[in-house]
């Protein structure tokens, strides 16, 4: 570790103290009480951990995940196992990629002139911004030891032949999340800065890691929920979803809210909102400068959302019909008793969206033209492609969370939550772990990482039926869906569709949005937006952020509509809204004083955003 680059030079220096003085302990002893007392800080986190299991209140079963995980890398083991020379071969390459790198760092500690190598996929991998990756010889190590055990890990993976592919694809997932853990960045002693910053206050940063460990611990009862914002800087109603409205009616399914127009006229037909269930509406009015909520009542939209209720026991048989007829259909009935207006223009967010393209297939049955077009934002309803979330579904894992669903008669918000974070561990789970328990530093306010830790409950009933129908069968798409008696087809949806997908989504795949294009009836406009699934929709106009591209029919193959698009810069909303205000019919206009939150028939229930929202998980 005192082998580090002299200042001034491009070498490195087997004496200069300069370099080596920030990772020598200046006072020892208070180095030790710190120690001490971060170890009386773990044992509370221990206990906050033990306390929900002794008492009954929470149990653990082996099958989630690590069960599964163990029998995945089981049949891949069996592969490189049942050839002797295939596994030698695999063994002598890592070896030999060692030694490289131990060559390497031999002559930088010589002296020789030897630059830190750095694999092309990895340059620019802000884990490893510090300059003590590149400039000490020993960090710089661990760093290509990483590297080249991390590609090799991966490429034993991609070279086993025969695998059936969802094996192989849940194989690949969690080797990703090993690799992510297994960052020399995480660690206290393999990471420059955090040992400096450990050595500079004595440890007093692991005291306080400790402590904001054994809260969180408390704080997920049982559970470790990770904080990623400071949560204490934002309150729903207050700084958060703060559009003027009302609530103008509610069922045990939703609540259903209707924006004040800030215009003198509006668009005769009014705009209704169908958000994702497994998080709040509340990421389309995050604030006035972000909210597409705000930003459509301002183009004169006469506005309605669905505000889902954080569902507990009682909601344990509401399924997909129910949140169709007492949504959905509640809402658009809803919308019509403020209004006068029979027709409504809808958009669907995420899953949200996946239930309201149900929805139109069964109105479709049952002769309701009432929704007369509809905007899908990252919204899946062909799932042969649905990326990484299909890891956590197959038959075994759902009849895992079946079990786990039965007893309480929902999932947990935080399942979700962490499953969502995993999509992008590397981003949403370690350089919190590291900032909030090593560095014993408070998260940074972000509004949008305290939206994503507001997590929402799933109905027993509903995440069964999503689960089976859509991840594991793909029945929606296949016109096998059977919905309140009927057999869904999605070809009967023959409303005019506006299809966003996002270009870096790791939930809806643009690819997956794409092909799910083709099985409506009618004509589907396409657009594929930068960013991924929360930005790349939440892309305000005046912030001049990212770019939408546009092109013909979503047809033939994915990747060569990508070729032939043309690229837009900014936001989407603007092209929306031109697209939404040609559709017939979009032409008329009413005086806004008509459209006062519920109407003459619909009396207010309280102030927008309700009650449904601000319910925590």
């Amino acid at each position: 570790m005192a082998m580090t680059k002299a200042s001034g030079s491009d070498k490195p220096s087997t004496g200069d103290a300069n370099a080596i003085e920030p990772y020598i302990v200046k006072d020892p002893e208070a180095f030790a009480r710190n120690l001490a007392r971060m170890l009386e800080e773990l044992g509370r986190a221990a206990a906050a951990w033990v306390a929900p299991r002794e008492s009954g209140e929470k149990t653990d079963t082996i099958s989630e995940p690590y069960a599964d995980m163990v029998k995945t890398f089981a049949k891949v083991s069996e592969y490189w196992l049942s050839d002797p020379s295939r596994a030698i071969e695999a063994q002598t390459h890592l070896l030999t990629s060692y030694f490289s790198i131990w060559n390497a760092s031999i002559q930088r500690l010589s002296g020789a002139d030897a630059p830190p190598a750095t694999p092309a996929a990895h340059v620019g991998d802000k884990r490893f911004a510090d300059k003590d990756w590149n400039d000490n010889a020993f960090f710089d190590f661990l760093r290509g030891a990483y590297w080249v055990t991390s590609d090799w890990a991966e490429k034993l993976i991609v070279d086993a032949e025969g695998l059936d592919p969802h094996l192989k694809h849940k194989a690949q997932f969690y080797t990703r999340q090993i690799i992510d853990a297994l960052s020399p960045s995480n660690f206290l002693l393999t990471n420059p800065e955090l040992y400096r910053e450990t050595v500079a206050e004595n440890g007093e940063n692991l005291v306080r890691g400790m402590r904001m460990l054994a809260e969180d611990i408390a704080a997920g009862k049982g559970d470790l929920k990770l904080r990623q914002s400071d949560a204490s800087k934002f309150k729903v109603g207050e700084n958060l979803a703060t559009t003027p409205g009302k609530v103008i009616a509610q069922s045990d399914v939703c609540q259903v809210i209707q924006y004040e127009p800030t215009t003198e006229k509006v668009l005769k037909r009014p705009l209704l909102i169908c958000p994702p269930w497994i998080n709040k509406f509340y990421i389309l009015d995050l604030n006035p400068q972000k909210s597409f909520i705000a930003w459509a009542v301002a183009q004169g939209h006469t506005v309605f959302v669905i505000s889902w209720v954080n569902p507990d026991e009682r909601h344990r048989d509401m399924d997909w019909e129910s949140y169709a007829r007492d949504g959905i259909g509640f809402a658009i009935d809803a919308a019509e008793q403020a209004t006068g207006e029979t027709g409504v223009n809808a958009i669907g967010y995420c899953v949200g969206g996946t239930l309201l393209a149900a929805t139109l297939a069964l109105h479709a049955k049952e002769k309701d033209t009432r929704i007369k077009s509809v905007t899908f934002l990252t919204t899946q309803v062909d799932f042969t492609h649905a990326g990484d979330l299909k890891v956590f579904v197959d038959e075994d894992q759902i009849e895992a969370i079946e079990a786990g669903m039965e007893k309480s008669g929902f999932l947990e918000g935080s399942k979700m939550s962490t499953a969502f974070n995993m999509l992008r561990s590397s981003d949403l789970i370690w350089p919190y772990v590291v900032n909030n328990y090593l560095k014993g530093k408070d998260p940074m306010p972000f509004d949008l990482l305290y939206w994503n830790s507001d997590s929402t409950r799933m109905p027993c009933a509903n995440h069964s039926f999503y689960l089976r129908n859509c991840y594991l069968e793909n029945k929606l798409s296949m016109g096998k869906m059977e919905l309140a008696g009927h057999r869904l087809s999605l070809k009967d949806v023959r409303i005019p569709v506006y299809n966003l997908a996002t270009k870096e989504d790791h939930i809806a795949p643009a690819k997956s949005v794409f092909i799910g294009s083709q099985f409506f009836g009618g004509d589907v406009h396409y657009v594929l937006s930068g960013s991924g699934h929360i930005a790349g929709v939440v892309n305000p106009p005046d912030k001049k952020k990212y770019q939408f591209w546009t092109g013909g029919p979503p047809v033939g193959a994915f990747e060569d509509w990508v070729q032939t698009a043309e690229e837009h810069p900014g936001s989407w909303w603007p092209h929306w809204q031109q697209w939404l205000t040609a559709l017939d019919g979009m032409d008329a206009t009413v005086d806004a004083k008509s459209r006062k939150p519920g109407g003459r028939k619909l009396k207010p229930i309280e102030d927008a955003p309700g009650s449904y929202v601000r319910a925590r998980a």
